[in-house]
């Protein structure tokens, strides 16, 4: 059969189908939900005012906007991820918080935890770990040890501690909270060597590669969802949300020859002290220099 008679056929067999009169065009789309209501995408009503650590975001220029729009829109039809983020966020904020306000950093950054790791102890391809993602380099440079037996970008504590040191550092360098959350990403002297050469000082009149053009602009639409769970659509209950374990402190100075003996001696189990100390990376705690820990524990009936 030629081309032209396959498509007088084609034709032909349209023209009988548009002329049936039950023909409905929906049952040709893919959002058929055999006779209730389709599912529909809306686009997000911007915030009309946005700021990250009292620094206003520059919403009259269009660029800024759309960036800002990419992200919301990303982060709210993501819904399985966001409510994940909102049910870990209730788990972890308090401590995240009380360290930063500790440490004189804004609470904002609270938000870069949420975009660097979901909050969740992860390692990217580049050895990155933990809820700050914090490289192994930059961790010892700041006091933390990274070895094969203890990890501490693993202890919330500590490495939110650091988190905030190397924050503080870059806001003096840098001359903004903003700037200094852009360097988190694309470092202290790639940021300070963009601004020079553009002739700025400011993260939203620069021209960014792409992972740190978006980088602010993820912690505004987490920061904007996360505050107003309910204006995009998030409903939950507080029951809903992870708790907080309550936990004591166990301090010691010396070795622990095998961690799941020394979790049964605890009246817990090696699994326990893992998931709360996951910064004790083997079965046991070398501890030659006798360097004081403090290994937590729940409290008894949490579990």
């Amino acid at each position: 059969m030629n081309k032209k008679k396959v498509f007088l056929l084609s034709l032909l067999a349209l023209v009988f189908l548009l002329s049936f009169k039950e023909f409905d065009l929906e049952k040709l789309t893919a959002f058929n939900s055999h006779g209730e209501e389709t599912y529909k995408v809306y686009a997000l009503k911007l915030p009309a005012s946005i700021e990250f650590s009292e620094e206003i975001v520059p919403l009259d220029q269009p660029d800024i906007r759309e960036r800002l729009d990419k992200e919301l829109l990303v982060n709210t039809y993501w819904q399985s991820n966001m409510m994940l983020l909102l049910k870990r966020a209730n788990k972890y904020f308090p401590t995240i918080e009380k360290i930063l306000q500790e440490e004189g950093v804004p609470d904002d950054f609270k938000y870069l935890a949420v975009i660097e790791s979901a909050l969740e102890n992860v390692r990217s391809p580049k050895g990155a770990k933990g809820f700050w993602q914090i490289m192994p380099g930059t961790a010892r440079e700041y006091g933390l040890e990274v070895n094969s037996n203890v990890d501490e970008r693993y202890h919330i504590e500590k490495s939110t501690r650091v988190a905030c040191a190397y924050l503080k550092k870059a806001k003096k360098r840098l001359g903004s909270w903003t700037l200094a959350a852009a360097s988190y990403n694309r470092g202290m002297y790639g940021t300070d060597r963009l601004l020079e050469k553009q002739i700025t000082d400011n993260y939203y009149d620069l021209l960014l590669n792409n992972e740190t053009s978006r980088y602010v602009f993820r912690i505004l639409a987490v920061k904007e969802i996360m505050s107003n769970p309910q204006r995009y659509g998030f409903i939950y209950d507080e029951e809903d949300l992870y708790q907080p374990i309550p936990i004591k402190k166990i301090g010691l100075d010396t070795a622990i020859t095998n961690i799941a003996k020394f979790a049964k001696a605890q009246s817990v189990n090696y699994k326990i002290i893992k998931i709360h100390n996951p910064w004790l990376i083997q079965n046991h705690l070398n501890n030659k220099s006798r360097k004081y820990y403090e290994i937590e524990i729940p409290e008894e009936g949490s579990y």
